[in-house]
């Protein structure tokens, strides 16, 4: 039994301004539960204070909410097919809520995950949801615009989400980070159901793959925590190593079950079309860059830099409102051009606003961070609509449901992996430069020696007691060793960003190539 207007009765009730109805709802409620990927990355160090913990720890705030949202997304064509596309946007939405109360009200570290896991839920299954959705109800020359719309919803809430958190976090605590989403939410809540195209559908549940989603949660799981824990157990460590051998035998399992499932959560079919896979290979490498130096460029200038949550998060600002002009322009470019060419351009573009980055110390000024971040994001802008729409031109309508779930599914996991593989990175360069400069600081070293001179004639003009001058110059030294250490740790977290995105021209290079006779 299903009941429910279809998008065809949706517009013989609004005519055509109902595709732009429909838009604003989904981009709605997909903004609203975006938002909260970067909202939390500001309050890294408060978390970090309120529970005791180091950064391997609190990172995964951001990976939990990743890595749940990354396998969600291969949920959405089992929920459409078993509810239908209205209810389930109205049902992902009440577990943001249910998320989103458990985060706020979290006694304990652990409350907070579990509520991060909820709402990654829910932005995970939103994503291709919204995507299949205005794929259906823009005609195929307005569908690179669609694209854009779609790309600037999901690109303009991590964006500016680092900002509105320092905000409440200065004014208020970092708990009210979680509350900042809700009134949008509730809004998408009212207009989805009144906009969103049915039928609702009251029927038997078709088959689910629940032995892939396990296999998946256990291969994600072991793969992050092993990067994640590497650097405090050891990487030759029994453990780390456990990790890391349930992982691989697990994905290797996932294929296997995809491969002999009749209703699989990741259809390897799609990956017999070369354009499909090539634009998946772009957005796996995209989701790694961009969600590691969404997470990376606020802990930089809030550890590195000094700065408050509120101008961590404001010097994001100029990058989004780029983000937010140039989305529907270059979904439009998308309609008329090969894709390939965009996407190349802002891959180099992006690479480029990494490798500024590299210069960046503690005495970068804000507007410098703030314009290295919006070249980084001006060719960010530039890739997603036309990859997205060029990846979806490629396959059947029956397959759109499916294609959009891998394809975001994959620039996910990249994040995951994104996040993850920086902060290693970041952690372990840092580490490695603290003991590179320690073993400079002797007797026999002029420039130390200098140092500690100049400091301890400052606290003797201070009025300090001379038995605190030595140990208080050598402290401050400790100090300035550890901010140099980690400015040069950011540097090379950032270049590796960089020579990331560089390398993901070759997969745009088969892309074209895969792209001939297909308009893409």
């Amino acid at each position: 039994m299903a009941s429910g207007p279809t998008i065809e009765d949706r517009f013989a009730q609004y005519g055509p301004a109902y595709r732009y109805l429909v838009a604003f709802t989904g981009m709605l409620g997909v903004i609203s539960m975006v938002l909260s990927i970067t909202i939390v990355n500001v309050a890294v160090p408060s978390v970090m204070g309120a529970y005791g913990i180091g950064q391997d720890l609190a990172q995964w705030m951001a990976t939990a909410f990743i890595a749940t949202m990354t396998i969600s997304q291969l949920l959405n064509t089992w929920l459409v097919e078993a509810f239908g596309q209205r209810l389930t946007f109205l049902i992902i939405i009440v577990v943001f809520f249910i998320g989103t109360a458990i985060a706020a009200t979290s006694p304990t570290y652990d409350f907070i995950i579990l509520g991060r896991v909820l709402q990654g839920f829910s932005a995970g299954v939103s994503q291709p949801l919204v995507m299949v959705i205005l794929f259906q109800v823009f005609p195929e020359n307005r569908r690179g615009l669609a694209m854009g719309l779609y790309g600037m919803a999901i690109m303009l809430a991590p964006g500016i989400g680092p900002f509105i958190g320092g905000l409440a976090i200065d004014t208020f605590s970092w708990r009210y980070i979680f509350y900042i989403p809700l009134p949008l939410c509730a809004a998408a809540f009212v207009l989805g159901a009144i906009l969103m195209p049915g039928p609702i559908k009251w029927r038997r549940l078709p088959p689910f793959d629940w032995a892939g989603i396990i296999v998946l949660s256990i291969a994600l799981i072991n793969l992050l925590s092993a990067m994640a824990d590497g650097q405090r157990f050891g990487w030759t460590s029994d453990l780390i190593f456990t990790r890391v051998v349930a992982a691989v035998c697990a994905i290797s399992i996932f294929v296997a079950l995809q491969l002999r499932a009749k209703s699989p959560l990741l259809d390897m079919t799609l990956f017999t079309n070369p354009a499909f896979t090539s634009a998946v290979l772009v957005a796996t490498v995209f989701g790694f860059g961009n969600m590691a130096s969404s997470y990376a460029i606020p802990v930089f200038v809030q550890t590195v830099g000094g700065y408050s949550a509120t101008a961590a998060g404001l010097v994001l600002i100029p990058a989004g409102l780029v983000l937010m002009a140039l989305f529907p322009i270059s979904g439009q470019v998308s309609d008329q051009v090969p894709a390939h060419y965009p996407i190349a351009i802002g891959l180099l573009f992006f690479a480029l606003g990494a490798a500024l980055m590299t210069t960046m110390d503690t005495n970068t000024s804000f507007w410098t961070v703030a314009i290295f971040t919006m070249i980084g994001r001006f060719g960010m802008g530039l890739i997603m609509p036309p990859l997205v729409s060029s990846a979806m031109r490629t396959l059947e309508p029956d397959q759109l449901n499916r294609g959009s779930g891998a394809l975001n599914f994959m620039r996910q996991l990249g994040g995951s992996i994104g996040i993850n593989a920086v902060v290693l990175l970041i952690s372990q360069r840092t580490q490695f430069h603290s003991d590179a400069l320690t073993t400079t600081q002797t007797p026999a070293n002029p420039a130390s020696r200098e140092f500690l001179d100049a400091v301890k004639h400052l606290l003797d003009e201070s009025g300090v007691p001379t038995a605190i001058h030595q140990p208080g110059a050598l402290h401050y030294l400790g100090n300035v060793i550890e901010a140099q250490a980690a400015t040069f740790g950011f540097q090379d977290g950032f270049l590796f960003i960089s020579i990331v995105f560089v390398c993901a021209l070759i997969p745009v290079w088969i892309l074209k190539r895969a792209g001939r006779g297909i308009d893409v």
